[in-house]
């Protein structure tokens, strides 16, 4: 009878909540309907009656973070403050989210996903009165950019210990006689402050004046 309790007060956003959080903790492939169930606390037949096969539910899962990544609303009082939030907003989704990304990707729908920070973009890049080519390369090059960040962070992360570490590799004689600059290179890497102070410059560049940081 709990069971079936359990069946009856179950809907699709729930079977879809919980199918989420089983990628989200071990991938797309430890995603079946039987394991679902049991999370659920339901039968198989039930997950079918609500979201169809797991080729169906897969595809809800890709549109549920479709939607999800579309939510990113700038902040800031500048121009650039509210360009650079965009950016941060992006960086999070696609670390919070890697193997639903990586679902969207596996799709062909890479594109799509991230058209909502694009056109958020572009509204942003307008208000500081970017337009035409300029405004494109602005929202590629801060797409871009998150991206090549993101890619950087997760291969650190799956890399194997390094022998000898960052921390054994520097000195002030390899630093051309600057031990500050040693000093700092031996500290962890901070990837947040990293992605902040490097996206703060790249902001600052494509909202300068034309031609400003060509040599």
């Amino acid at each position: 009878m709990k069971g079936k309790e359990t069946r009856t007060r179950l809907d699709r956003e729930q079977v879809l909540e919980a199918a989420a959080g089983l990628v989200k903790q071990h991938g797309p492939r430890a995603l079946t309907m039987r394991k679902l169930a049991a999370e659920l606390g339901t039968a198989v037949t039930s997950i079918y009656w609500h979201v169809g096969n797991r080729e169906s539910l897969l595809d809800a899962l890709v549109e549920r973070t479709l939607a999800d990544l579309g939510e990113i609303r700038p902040r800031g009082r500048t121009p650039a403050q509210r360009v650079a939030s965009v950016a941060r907003a992006l960086r999070h989704q696609l670390r919070d989210h890697p193997h639903l990304i990586a679902m969207v990707h596996e799709r062909g729908l890479t594109d799509r996903m991230f058209l909502p920070a694009q056109r958020v973009l572009v509204r942003e890049l307008h208000a500081a009165g970017l337009r035409g080519a300029r405004a494109a390369d602005a929202v590629r090059a801060v797409q871009v950019h998150v991206v090549g960040h993101v890619l950087v962070e997760r291969n650190r992360e799956r890399a194997p210990a390094q022998r000898p570490g960052e921390h054994r590799l520097w000195d002030a004689h390899g630093a051309d006689a600057d031990p500050a600059l040693a000093r700092a290179l031996t500290r962890p890497l901070d990837a947040e402050r990293l992605f902040t102070l490097s996206v703060r410059a790249l902001v600052a560049g494509l909202l300068g004046p034309p031609g400003g940081s060509r040599t």
